[in-house]
């Protein structure tokens, strides 16, 4: 006689309104994940179209007004909704309060608004694209977007305001839930990292959307209403938008890759059986980055007309910020040395993360660098460098924690052999993309060019680089395959098959709507491995 289902969160209610007006924490971050990838995918076709492009040195393929839109849609697509939400909207949402032992975040119903603010920015980004998008790059940089340019500005502003109150209703509800909320035992200092990382990321998301919001609103402003604020000719000053703009949009790099440095901890410390080395160093240093983070904006604008004393005084503190990052990267080495290490599909997007994000944190530091600066701002150089932060590392880092915990959210197991594949075309497909690019930005291709027949020795580099992109959609396209193969067909998982530390294991798979029958305890710190693999190392099935 079979079974009756368990009741979990995904059959507790069926029916369209079950999803669409439920306050669950973990259905609303189902609902970010559906959203999320309907525009990575979005993204992605733009960067495609890019790529076709400069196949060749002649602009054959689009005419330059069109190359414009391209980019500008591909970057305001992937920033602002994709990135900046991925993670925290979709693991966030749906670990945070489990990993914490409550039952939903502090303000379900305002969970569920941060996404509907999210869909219809969406909806309004989308017209924006269907009736005519908008050529000015992703950052709106006045005087160009407030006076020179008769393309869908304001639809588009709109579309990013709208969507950034989701971002600052989501950490909000993150902070007060971490403060408030936690089980009892669950001490600041037991916390896992994933909530340090979520922490920071908070703290950036209440204190930097407000700016790029209000900025956002001056561009509307001033062009429907012809205020003086950044055009010269009424007495504005186009530097203010620079200096407003990156005010949010360097810390908002941080939004991107802490959550990721957050989800790279937990699959470190489970798939080398150690305790994270120096875990208050890692903390703390989450909370750094979100501090500094707020200091070093200027360092996009060496070229735009500063002081040499301001210029210096940012580019020291462009380096500082450097440090928090490198205590991650070394604590993590620190925990897998002589760790028991498996070599799982999380852990090989640990690894990726590992060396891209390394590699787009040194070359950084050649920006930091005001000689050096000057001779590749605006070039290829800048774009493989934040494209090795950004996609290398908060895509790897997403993806890893997607694979880590798959089995929780689903209750299902993917194809271990489909999976490590799949991180391996990605790691290949991304370097034959993004590192070519270095050498062009180095040997003088200035970025947002759609014909360099002028200068045709690029021509092979990128080849390489558009090469490379067509492995690396191929990458992205097979998770989401496979994940849902394995909703419909995949193996049923068990409650912790990873044999992983952490609360949100404790609950079976997938859990039920309010996570936890009954209020968990805590009385062992965090990342407890040893106690883990000690007592009953042949007791315990562990998924490989």
């Amino acid at each position: 006689m079979p079974q009756p289902e368990r009741e979990n969160y995904l059959n507790k209610h069926y029916g369209v309104w079950s999803w669409l007006l439920t306050t669950d924490h973990k259905r609303i971050a189902l609902l970010y994940l559906i959203s999320i990838t309907f525009f990575f995918f979005i993204g992605g076709f733009f960067a495609l179209l890019i790529r076709l492009e400069l196949l060749t040195p002649a602009g054959d393929l689009v005419q330059a007004d069109t190359y414009n839109k391209l980019f500008t849609m591909h970057g305001m697509v992937m920033v602002f909704f994709f990135l900046i939400p991925s993670i925290p909207a979709v693991l966030g949402n749906f670990l945070v309060p489990m990993m914490i032992g409550a039952k939903d975040l502090a303000f379900p119903r305002i969970n569920l608004l941060s996404w509907y603010l999210y869909i219809i920015g969406g909806v309004m980004m989308l017209h924006c694209m269907l009736t005519g998008g908008v050529d000015t790059g992703w950052t709106f940089y006045a005087p160009f977007a407030t006076n020179f340019t008769n393309t869908k500005i304001v639809e588009a502003a709109l579309a990013i305001f709208v969507a950034g109150f989701s971002s600052i209703l989501t950490g909000l509800n993150f902070v007060v839930t971490i403060h408030r909320m936690r089980a009892p035992g669950m001490t600041w200092s037991r916390l896992p990292l994933f909530i340090w990382a979520h922490y920071a990321t908070s703290i950036i998301q209440l204190l930097g959307t407000p700016v790029i919001a209000v900025t956002i609103v001056l561009v509307a402003c001033e062009r429907a209403l012809h205020l003086g604020i950044f055009d010269p000719k009424l007495g504005g000053d186009p530097l203010l938008f620079q200096h407003l703009f990156w005010f949010y949009s360097h810390p908002a790099v941080y939004i991107m890759i802490l959550p990721a440095m957050g989800v790279v901890t937990e699959i470190i410390a489970c798939f080398s059986r150690k305790r994270i080395f120096g875990y208050s160093f890692v903390a703390f240093s989450s909370i750094a980055i979100a501090v500094f983070g707020f200091l070093v904006w200027a360092h996009h604008m060496f070229v735009a007309g500063m002081s040499v004393y301001a210029a210096l005084v940012f580019s020291l503190l462009s380096y500082a910020v450097a440090v928090p990052s490198a205590i991650k990267v070394f604590n993590w080495t620190a925990t897998l040395y002589k760790g028991s290490i498996h070599y799982d599909a999380p852990m090989l997007y640990a690894f990726g993360f590992l060396g891209l994000f390394t590699i787009g944190g040194l070359t950084g530091l050649f920006l930091a660098a005001l000689g050096i600066n000057v001779h590749v701002t605006d070039t290829y150089f800048v774009v493989a460098h934040f494209h090795y932060i950004m996609v290398g590392g908060a895509v790897m880092g997403y993806l890893g924690g997607m694979h880590f915990w798959w089995p929780k959210i689903s209750g299902k197991l993917y194809p271990e052999g489909w999976a490590r594949l799949a991180a391996l075309i990605v790691f290949i497909g991304f370097n034959l993309t993004f590192f070519p690019q270095f050498l062009l930005g180095y040997m003088g291709m200035p970025r947002r060019y759609y014909d360099y027949s002028h200068m045709p020795e690029f021509q092979i580099l990128n080849v390489l680089s558009t090469a490379g992109a067509t492995v690396l959609g191929v990458g992205y396209l097979l998770p989401m395959i496979y994940f849902l193969w394995s909703m419909r067909y995949g193996k049923p998982a068990p409650d912790n098959p990873w044999n992983a530390a952490g609360l949100e294991w404790k609950t079976p798979s997938p859990p039920p709507t309010f996570n936890f029958d009954e209020e968990p305890v805590v009385t062992w710190e965090a990342y407890n491995y040893e106690q883990l693999d000690a007592p009953s190392k042949e007791e315990v099935p562990v998924a490989r």
